[in-house]
């Protein structure tokens, strides 16, 4: 197996300007502490600041920032990752 195979990738520039960006690697082996094989970043940018993101940083594992506040987040597999993102942005867009 590659270092890293990609999943998934997706960028959407929305008419007000925001924009959400999705990436998803399948690798060789775990990011340390999380025990999947997976490597990921979203994003939710409005104005150029991120409202929303999820990502699971080696030495920080999974987990989620919404308005600034970073939250533990339990990844089941990249389809439920877009899912819970998209989930997330929808939620906040209605605040």
């Amino acid at each position: 197996m590659p270092p890293a195979e990609l999943v998934t990738k997706f960028k959407d520039v929305q008419q007000d300007g925001a924009t959400l960006e999705l990436v998803v690697w399948r690798l060789a082996e775990a990011v340390p502490p999380s025990a999947h094989r997976f490597k990921y970043r979203a994003a939710y940018v409005v104005n150029g600041v991120r409202v929303i993101g999820f990502d699971n940083e080696r030495g920080k594992g999974d987990h989620c920032h919404v308005d600034g506040v970073e939250y533990p987040y339990t990844f089941v597999d990249p389809a439920r990752l877009v899912e819970d993102f998209i989930a997330a942005v929808a939620a906040r867009r209605t605040k």
